[in-house]
């Protein structure tokens, strides 16, 4: 988003059941048991709360060891990407996913942002002002500067007829606003947002920013989970 890249590192999960709608191919999700529909993994930001992060002309070694201490001490900061609303809000659209054309996933997040500074509700988007994904495995048609991507719904196989699987699938959106910095620094909010927005680059228009998701999907009939 804006002027910040943040490789997913550690694994995101949206977990949930499928619940038909009046449009026969799209469905909307039903949250868990344990009610967690998109887990909470945080991502290290690089560079930190200063944006800071090593020349790429220098050594590896130097500049794995300099955005390292930059990522793990009172300036590093994580993003966790959040469910803005009810899960029902997540829309999926099974054979948007496998023709490759329309959104496949769509659902509103906001992203927290941790570090000791910005205090526990420090947050890009919020759950009247979200960022509004919506995932293709298809190839995007975005708003200049950015510039058509693809995706792919991967390699299909099946377990025991139980379970299907697509892994090493792609979802990709780089059509979608993103909105600004709110409850950043707490009680001293409007002047910590406005220094959050000038690192990341936000409030940013559709066009400028991109998402990109890469793992595995899998579905299973709900009547033979419940038989496992």
């Amino acid at each position: 988003m804006g002027k910040k890249t943040v490789p997913l590192v550690n694994e995101v999960r949206l977990r949930g059941g499928l619940i038909e709608t009046e449009n026969p191919s799209v469905a909307t999700i039903v949250a868990p048991t344990d009610g967690v529909v998109i887990s909470k993994a945080a991502q290290p930001v690089p560079g930190g709360l200063l944006g800071v992060t090593a020349p790429l002309w220098w050594p590896s070694i130097l500049r794995n060891l300099f955005n390292e201490t930059i990522n793990n001490g009172f300036t590093g900061v994580t993003a966790t990407v959040e469910l803005a609303g009810a899960p029902s809000l997540i829309k999926v659209s099974l054979l948007n996913y496998l023709i490759r054309s329309g959104a496949a996933f769509s659902f509103p997040v906001k992203v927290k942002l941790s570090n000791p500074f910005l205090g526990s509700n420090c947050y890009i988007g919020s759950n009247s002002n979200p960022v509004q994904l919506n995932l293709t495995t298809g190839t995007t048609a975005p708003p200049p500067p950015n510039t058509p991507i693809s995706g792919t719904p991967g390699e299909g196989s099946s377990y025991e007829e139980k379970i299907s699987t697509f892994k090493k699938n792609k979802l990709v959106d780089n059509s979608f606003a993103a909105p600004g910095a709110n409850g950043c620094g707490g009680l001293f909010s409007f002047l910590v947002d406005p220094f959050v927005e000038s690192i990341v680059g936000v409030p940013s228009p559709a066009g400028t920013n991109t998402a990109i998701l890469e793992g595995a999907t899998y579905l299973m009939n709900a009547q033979q989970l419940r038989e496992m």
